[in-house]
């Protein structure tokens, strides 16, 4: 047996004893895991080191420790690091090769890309102890959980035929993760296809059709919109399950989608930092694998808020990867811990995130025909532009869009917004959308004002 295989094994035999040992012993688990974490990012990491200023012999609470953000981290990218063979440079180089994707970096790293905060794409690297626990956490709390006699009898029915509906072209999570199971089983690649979210939906509709999926696997919005399609007749496929992510799931979202393609809807939190944050449960509950991370719901000044309440924001501990710790790290998203026990009898808590409000944006073609926008297509067209810091696209009327942009410094915003801009047209144009126009705004983007969270794509209240 190989060690990748028996590392395996052994973590998801852990993860299963911890959650049939209730709550302590997911918490012994953790707690474990965090003092030997802190101890080693304050002695292996010279960004952490320095920035604790530890004495040796010495590991800091958690509490005591000062959160980190994305953009820190990526300016001091190689003194986060633990393993000196691992650059920015080397690791930028990696990313820009799309024949790469799926990949190990070194040999031996898993590597996600998002967009940047300084013009160059943020980068996670993952090592293979915490490869192996995302595995193994995805198979013994996820795909078990969803291994019903009658999802397997109908997903068997149609050859276990798998789409998945995302953001195509970089090494995203969604891509990566795609091209390594593709390498390491070959013979499921038949029945596992990926298509790209900023497809036409005309075009993603009838190759879904051709395809005929068993499992289907998108973005809430975008399942929103293929169920539209389903309902209008259009699309013609009926899975057994549908698969959503990296997107916030509402209840009126689920309950839509479940009556239009007739299967379960089931919900995962995760991002690029760490791919299984949570699982929800068949009562709809997102319970967090709080063996093997630490979510801190907190105020903007990074103070913890009481269960039951709205955070700003939350920082993530991930107690998997050594490679490039993540302690206290600024995750972005808003999320609420709930406070009673969840009727499935997990062991691990639950939460509900909030997220961004991000919109499908909905225009008239030509023909009068309405054309929806996907919110993370557009983000990917937008981020795609280098010197992209910050963005907002709103739209204010029935064929105008505004840009609301920052661009990163050394770069000319004016340069930057007319690259966007010109993307943004071609991608218009390709929907039969070519009279729609894009205006630069000469304001920042702007915060909500309720709840201080920056949405990226919406409509204009009122338009």
């Amino acid at each position: 047996m190989d060690g990748g295989r028996l590392r395996f094994l052994r973590v998801a035999w852990d993860v299963r004893q911890a959650a049939r040992g209730g709550p302590q012993s997911v918490v012994r688990r953790r707690e474990e895991r965090l003092r030997s974490l802190i101890a080693f990012a304050a002695s292996r990491s010279v960004f952490y080191g320095k920035r604790y200023g530890v004495r040796a012999g010495s590991v800091p609470t958690l509490a005591s420790l000062p959160p980190v953000t994305k953009a820190e981290l990526m300016a001091d990218f190689d003194r986060w690091v633990t393993d000196p063979e691992v650059t920015r440079d080397g690791v930028e180089r990696f990313v820009a090769d799309p024949a790469l994707i799926g990949t190990p970096y070194l040999g031996r790293y898993t590597v996600f890309a998002t967009s940047g905060t300084t013009g160059r794409p943020a980068l996670f690297v993952h090592d293979r102890d915490a490869a192996a626990v995302y595995l193994a956490l995805a198979a013994v709390r996820r795909l078990l959980s969803l291994s019903s006699v009658r999802a397997l009898a109908a997903s068997g029915r149609m050859g276990f035929r798998t789409a998945a509906v995302v953001a195509t072209g970089g090494h995203f999570t969604s891509s990566v993760i795609a091209g390594l199971a593709r390498r390491r089983f070959p013979r499921l690649s038949g029945s596992s296809r990926t298509f790209s979210v900023l497809a036409p939906l005309p075009n993603l509709v009838r190759d879904l059709n051709d395809f005929r999926p068993a499992i289907l696997g998108t973005y809430p919005t975008a399942l929103a919109v293929l169920a539209a399609e389903r309902e209008a007749g259009r699309l013609r496929i009926a899975p057994a399950l549908a698969l959503t992510g990296a997107e916030r799931l509402t209840d009126f979202a689920r309950d839509r989608i479940a009556s239009a393609f007739g299967c379960p809807v089931r919900d995962t939190y995760a991002a690029s930092e760490f791919m299984g944050l949570a699982y929800d449960c068949d009562r709809g509950r997102l319970h967090v694998n709080a063996d093997w991370l630490v979510l801190e719901p907190v105020d903007r000044e990074y103070r913890p808020v009481p269960p039951g309440t709205p955070s700003y924001t939350a920082l993530l501990t991930n107690l998997a990867n050594r490679v490039a710790p993540l302690v206290r790290y600024d995750l972005g998203d808003g999320v609420t811990e709930i406070p009673d026990p969840c009727p499935c009898g997990s062991s691990l808590p639950s939460i509900r995130v909030e997220g961004r409000k991000d919109e499908i944006l909905t225009f008239r073609s030509s023909l009068g025909r309405p054309v929806p926008l996907l919110p993370l297509a557009l983000e990917t067209v937008i981020e795609e532009i280098p010197g992209v810091t910050g963005y907002q696209l709103v739209q204010t009327g029935p064929d105008r869009l505004r840009l609301r942009l920052d661009a990163a410094p050394g770069y000319d915003r004016a340069r930057t917004a007319d690259a966007v801009v010109e993307r943004l047209r071609e991608f218009l144009s390709v929907r039969s959308l070519p009279q729609v126009a894009v205006d630069v705004a000469e304001e920042p983007p702007m915060r909500d004002a309720a709840g201080g969270k920056m949405r990226r794509v919406f409509a204009e209240r009122g338009r």
